[in-house]
């Protein structure tokens, strides 16, 4: 905290808020007291006298003087610092003496109830008692009361009975003529849990009847040392020392709360003394082994878990939370509930602790979720987490908060500068929570040993408050108290008569002999009798048995909704809960699972389009079946042809399994749907595939080099074929079923995050199935590998083989073509498919259309254009019809030969067509170099023309001049024919290479001249 706030001073600027007078004013600090600047150096404080929006400051008292008023303020956003109205002073303290009033109380009227200057105290004393004394005491600015404190004195007594305490041997009362036995009494008037508020005054209460009855202790009268604990384990230390090194004996110790009196208890085995507490509900406190000496009145807090999970049962919670105040009381109750909740099958969800401070542990409750929360912490603790309750929103109709039952009624609008609600605000907070407390009082409102009604003694203990009981402390567990001295009186009244038959007294007591001890305690363990607060008893713990009340905070009033008994597992139900909501909340938002399922139009619509691809590729399969023995058909393998159709109806056949998930099949089936699914794919893939990349691979090898393979091209056996395709299935097939046997595939869930919120209480939770292994990427990895180079090997020699020509297999360029298509396809969708793997609808399209494309294309480009062939040249009639026609084998090899023949024409052409070109470049330079010949002087053109004619006469016909290298048809003329074309060629090259070309239209006939001599002439 301290970092970050540095981190604010820092990037805020201190000198940019010196110059801007932006932030607050800086403070000076009271009297005898100092400022603490988290994150700040003294350098930088003195420099500064403004400080940024947001900074906290902390108060620090010297020496030993309490803090009264806000102990930390902040600069607000307006300029102003927080609590300004409020002052915050450094006081000297009183001591706890002023507090102290035998047979009365002390009511203590200060800030923020400390003992410190200008803290006003009264006195009032019990009925039959009378004031000695001023009736008001002040603590001054030195932290000394301004009188003693006074004392109360029995009606018509004697005033030295307030004149100190008996000696060792208990001397007689001059009044009564008892001896007197001591027990030292802590009652906490403050702190956690003023208890001894309303407590002390019924102590009091029960000393006064008790010393009454002439029945119990006739010779001796009980009196209580009083000291205030505050609750506090460190004051009660010091108070115990008191109590045992100064006299009288004190033959009883009675504490309160739970941390004094585990304190008290652990140290009073060592002085043999009896601990009996009348408001102590630590689980710890059971422990014989530790505490063997301790009794209580109160039970234990965990007989508020058996009700708490009844409630938790009544109201269908199976999932809570819980959040404690860090103490050993708490720390054990929550130990005993979660044992208590695992029985019954409930879920402790979170559970959260705090020190002082319960910001932390709020925001982690709501963070979590929570919605039903135990909650264990003191009154003053309470009130700062549900401030922070308010602020975090966890009340309400989502949220109901168990509570200990024992805080006042109006706990939560006492004033506390801890914490900065306001009193609308706690109230919001709490409504609606639910308390357990234990029964105090008795139900049946029947006479006990006391002669007095529970009723009686509530009326008669509110005349001795000075408060309303909802504004005392420890009103409800005064009964308690109250029995805890008649348990006691009776206890000792016991241990008495067995003394007197040993000849011993109860003043023989002390704390080095442990013969009264045991005799005492054997009198408490056997104690049964009725009290104010219902049947006393003790259990093997020495804890009390009770019953459990049941309350609910109803517009600000507490209101009993029912009781449990635990000893006879009984709820008694009283039909007066309210619910916010009108209704139990839910213990958790209801989150609904929601299976992600395929598009039923998609579905069906690719379903329906793999359904026509199959039909198809039945009929192109019984077409190639039925055609077989027709040569066109013979000479594309029609086999490997029959297996590429099986491998496209299989692959279109896995569109259905591939869309079928939980809507259509059972969990228990979908294992099964994952197999058949990978099956077919593979094995489809493979067939198809397999059996095109035979073709081409085959071609590769045989056609690619002519000279070295001719005699094995001659020789093509078809079992090759045959053999290559199945090593290629047969690898799919046991790549496969080596992944089926060592991980299957199995059905596995895939959760997104919660989206859609349907009400207050409900969420959906999306979840998409698929098919998947434990090594489910290892195994894709293997088979994308081996697949992927078989598409890239297939590609590569569908390339290589797109000019070879072969009747052995006449079909490998429309092979070629489908190995593109699939290739590229799956290359494409094998990724994408990956990526897209949790939008089911893409996932599956991609997927579905990649097999439908691929299927759809190989099949039409395979077979198509064989039925259009067969059907538009009337090829239909196969060998045997042949045979039946007599059509001999020559007819056959004919047909062979003038295929062969247009081929070479067809290569002719082409050759012609690029020396064409080459002549017409020619006749192009020989126009030019004419061009050049007639501007030259006239001299050299008769010259020229002379030699030119002399040339033409010796020559004879033969070349018709210099005009007969023209062409005799002109540039425009329609391009002729072949063979014409080809007699141009020879009569343009005879003109510029007279002696060859003469040679070669003298040795062959211009329609038989081959390709090779034309290349040799032309070249």
């Amino acid at each position: 905290m301290n970092v970050v706030r540095a981190l604010v001073v820092i990037l805020l600027g201190a000198h940019s808020c010196l110059a801007k007078n932006v932030g607050c004013k800086k403070l000076q600090p009271p009297v005898e007291a100092g400022i603490r600047y988290p994150g700040m150096t003294n350098q930088l404080v003195q420099q500064l006298t403004v400080l940024p929006h947001y900074y906290e400051i902390e108060y620090v008292c010297r020496g030993d003087r309490e803090l009264v008023g806000p102990r930390v303020r902040r600069c607000e956003h307006n300029g102003t610092w927080s609590n300004e109205n409020t002052k915050t002073k450094c006081l000297e303290r009183c001591s706890d003496s002023g507090l102290v009033l035998k047979h009365g109380r002390a009511q203590l009227h200060s800030a923020e109830g400390k003992l410190v200057a200008g803290a006003v105290v009264e006195y009032h004393c019990l009925d039959g008692f009378r004031l000695h004394g001023s009736p008001r005491n002040v603590c001054t600015r030195r932290g000394q009361w301004n009188s003693t404190a006074p004392r109360c004195l029995r009606d018509g007594g004697d005033s030295n009975e307030a004149m100190g305490h008996n000696r060792r041997d208990q001397e007689k009362n001059k009044t009564t003529g008892k001896r007197a036995l001591y027990i030292g009494g802590l009652f906490p008037m403050s702190g956690g849990w003023p208890g001894g508020q309303a407590c002390d005054p019924a102590a009091h209460m029960a000393l006064d009847d008790v010393n009454k009855r002439p029945d119990i202790l006739a010779e001796n009268e009980l009196k209580i040392i009083h000291t205030n604990s505050m609750c506090q384990p460190g004051l009660a230390t010091k108070l115990l020392y008191e109590l045992l090194y100064k006299d009288p004996i004190k033959l009883v110790l009675l504490p309160g709360c739970s941390s004094v009196s585990t304190l008290v208890a652990e140290a009073a085995r060592m002085f043999n003394i009896i601990v009996l507490s009348y408001g102590s509900s630590s689980p710890a406190l059971s422990n014989r082994q530790r505490f063997p000496t301790f009794f209580r009145t109160h039970p234990s807090a965990t007989l508020h878990n058996p009700t708490r999970v009844q409630l938790f049962k009544k109201w269908g919670w199976t999932r809570i939370a819980t959040i404690q105040q860090t103490s050993e009381v708490f720390t054990s109750t929550l130990d005993d509930l979660e044992d208590e909740v695992k029985k019954a099958g409930i879920e402790i969800s979170v559970r959260q602790s705090f020190l002082s401070d319960p910001t932390i542990a709020v925001k982690n409750l709501k963070r979590q979720d929570a919605r039903i929360i135990v909650g264990l912490f003191y009154e003053t603790e309470a009130r700062k987490v549900f401030c922070q309750v308010y602020k975090e929103k966890l009340y309400g109709k989502k949220h109901v908060w168990f509570i200990i039952g024992w805080y006042a009624d109006k706990w939560y609008l006492k004033p506390d500068l801890a914490i900065n609600c306001t009193a609308e605000q706690m109230q919001e907070a709490v409504e609606g929570q639910v308390t357990t407390e234990i029964l105090m009082v008795d139900l049946a409102n029947t006479r006990g040993v006391s002669n007095m009604t529970s009723d009686e003694f509530i009326s008669r203990l509110v005349k001795n408050l000075t408060k309303t009981p909802e504004e005392t402390g420890g009103f409800q567990e005064a009964p308690l108290a109250y029995d805890a001295i008649w348990a006691l009186a009776l206890a000792l009244n016991k241990t008495a008569q067995e003394l007197a038959k040993k000849g011993m007294r109860l003043e023989d007591f002390n704390y080095s002999d442990n013969t009264i001890t045991n005799e005492i305690y054997k009198a408490l363990n056997s104690s049964s009798f009725d009290g104010v607060s219902g049947h006393v008893v003790f259990d093997a713990s020495g804890a009390r048995m009770a019953w459990t009340l049941i309350e609910q905070l109803q517009d600000g009033k507490y209101v009993k909704i029912g009781y449990y008994d635990s000893n006879n597992n009984n709820l008694s139900w009283l039909n007066t809960d309210r619910w916010i909501g009108g209704s139990p909340p839910p213990d958790r938002t209801k989150v609904v699972i929601q299976f992600r399922y395929l598009s039923q139009k998609l579905f069906i619509s690719l379903s329906v389009l793999a359904g026509i691809g199959i039909i198809f590729g039945c009929v192109c399969l019984v077409f190639n079946i039925y055609n077989r023995n027709v040569r066109y058909i013979q000479n594309s393998q029609p086999n490997l042809n029959n297996l590429t159709a099986l491998g496209c109806i299989l692959t279109l056949a896995v569109v259905l399994p591939l869309g079928l998930d939980g809507l259509h099949i059972s969990e228990s089936q979908f294992p099964f749907i994952c197999q058949v699914r990978v099956w077919l794919l593979s094995i489809g893939f493979g067939m198809g595939y397999g059996s095109m990349f035979t073709k081409i691979w085959w071609v590769h090898t045989l056609f690619t080099k002519k000279d070295d393979k001719k005699e094995m091209r001659q020789q093509l056996e078809q079992w090759k074929l045959y053999v290559t395709a199945a090593v290629l299935i047969f690898i799919d097939a046991v790549t496969i079923l080596i992944w089926q046997l060592v991980d299957p595939l199995q059905r596995t869930v895939e959760g997104f995050g919660k989206e859609n919120l349907v009400g207050d209480d409900v969420e959906i939770l999306p979840q998409l199935e698929h098919c998947s292994s434990r090594k489910m990427t290892t195994w894709l990895g293997i088979v994308y590998t081996y697949k992927g180079l078989l598409l890239l090997l297939g590609i590569f020699l569908a390339y290589e083989t797109k000019s070879v020509s072969t009747e052995k297999i006449n079909d490998h360029r429309s092979v070629g073509m489908a190995i593109y298509n699939v290739s590229v396809l799956c290359m494409i969708t094998a990724p994408v498919a990956m990526i897209v793997s949790k939008q089911q609808d893409a996932s599956f399209a991609f997927a579905a259309l990649a097999v439908i494309f691929s299927s759809y294309i190989t099949l039409i480009v395979l077979f198509v254009p064989k039925m259009r062939r067969l059907i538009t040249r009337g090829e239909w009639q196969t060998e045997q019809h042949d045979a039946n026609k007599t059509i001999s084998t020559t007819l056959n090899n004919e047909e062979e030969k003038s295929r062969q023949l247009e081929r070479e024409n067809r290569e002719l052409e082409r050759i012609i067509a690029e020396k064409e070109e080459r002549v017409r470049e020619l006749r192009r330079q020989l126009t030019e170099r004419q061009q050049l010949r007639a501007r030259k002087p006239s001299a050299a053109a008769a010259a020229a023309a002379a030699s030119a004619s002399a040339g033409g006469g010796g020559g004879g016909g033969g070349g018709g001049g210099g005009g007969g290298c023209e062409s005799p048809h002109g540039n425009h003329a329609p391009s002729p024919g072949p063979q014409a074309r080809y007699k141009q060629n020879v009569a343009a090259v005879s003109c510029l290479v007279p002696t060859h070309a003469n040679t070669e239209r003298s040795a062959r006939p211009d329609n038989a001249l081959s390709a090779k001599r034309v290349q040799l002439m032309y070249n």
